[in-house]
């Protein structure tokens, strides 16, 4: 068996194409979708996300502005600055580039963002809202690959899915969601004894260590689908996930590449997340 290539570029586009008919609708209405994000210090990895991101608001009818801070910014000032976004009725969506210099607490300024403009989902009302069923904003990185998902026709639902992986970024909340469309969800971590006893036996397996190889050909049940949501560098210096592709692809029914699946993804769900939030304010 060769796996089905989810094409996380494909879906990506077709989502964009309606993200940009709906800002076009708000923009008709007098509404300008608007995305702050802002930036402290001059990490690379975050610099080429935060152009991308505001690439990604620009390409799709969405306002964005971005600012940028020497990492000499203190807490207090950039708490102060995220404050006066969440009264700016132009703004609907604030994202925070993380990681943020050791003298800032992240958690403290994700919990001073606006749970109404929290459009990464990372605030604690959004993760409750998750939790319980109740309409929030959803972490962009599972929600793509929720969509992923549902643009092969896979229905969670009565299906064993295995994540690997508990971070609050991913790993808690991909359970959430999969367990929120019926699925039996099992979650592993560094501390799983035997993680291929677990893995062999999922319909659905999403891996999001930020691990090399952490699930082999040996490991996955014939006719799997497998999200690989990891994001490393092989020995060659290529970009590369946390599945050993060649050999999964081989056993399981579908599977994401890297790059080029979920990856895509993230920012586009960002983007739904942002025109979800001016539709709230526009009515």
């Amino acid at each position: 068996m060769t796996a089905r290539i989810i094409d996380g570029l494909a879906v990506s586009r077709q989502i964009r194409a309606e993200v940009a008919q709906r800002a076009a609708a708000l923009t008709a209405r007098g509404v300008k979708p608007g995305l702050a994000v802002l930036l402290v210090g001059d990490n690379p990895a975050s610099q080429v996300y935060v152009r991308n991101k505001v690439k990604a608001c620009q390409e799709n009818g969405l306002h964005s502005v971005l600012e940028q801070y020497p990492a000499t910014l203190t807490e207090a000032e950039l708490l102060a600055r995220i404050e006066a976004l969440n009264a700016d009725p132009t703004i609907h969506g604030i994202l925070v580039q993380l990681p943020l210099p050791p003298h800032i607490d992240a958690h403290k300024v994700i919990e001073t963002i606006s749970p109404a403009k929290d459009v990464d989902g990372f605030h604690v009302a959004s993760a409750g809202a998750l939790m319980v069923g109740q309409p929030g904003f959803k972490p962009c990185t599972p929600y793509g690959c929720m969509k992923l998902l549902e643009s092969i026709g896979c229905d969670p639902k009565g299906k064993h899915a295995v994540v690997i992986g508990r971070s609050n970024i991913v790993g808690k909340p991909m359970a959430m969601m999969l367990l929120q469309a019926s699925a039996t969800v099992t979650i592993c971590h560094s501390a799983t004894p035997d993680l291929a006893y677990h893995t062999r036996q999922a319909d659905i397996v999403v891996a999001a260590v930020g691990k090399r190889n952490v699930l082999t050909a040996d490991m996955v049940k014939p006719g799997a689908v497998v999200i690989d949501v990891g994001m490393n560098r092989n020995d060659e210096g290529k970009l590369c996930g946390d599945v050993d592709f060649p050999g999964v692809s081989q056993v399981a029914s579908a599977i994401t590449p890297v790059p080029g699946g979920v990856g895509p993804m993230t920012i586009t769900m960002l983007l739904v997340n942002t025109i979800e939030s001016a539709e709230r304010a526009a009515n």
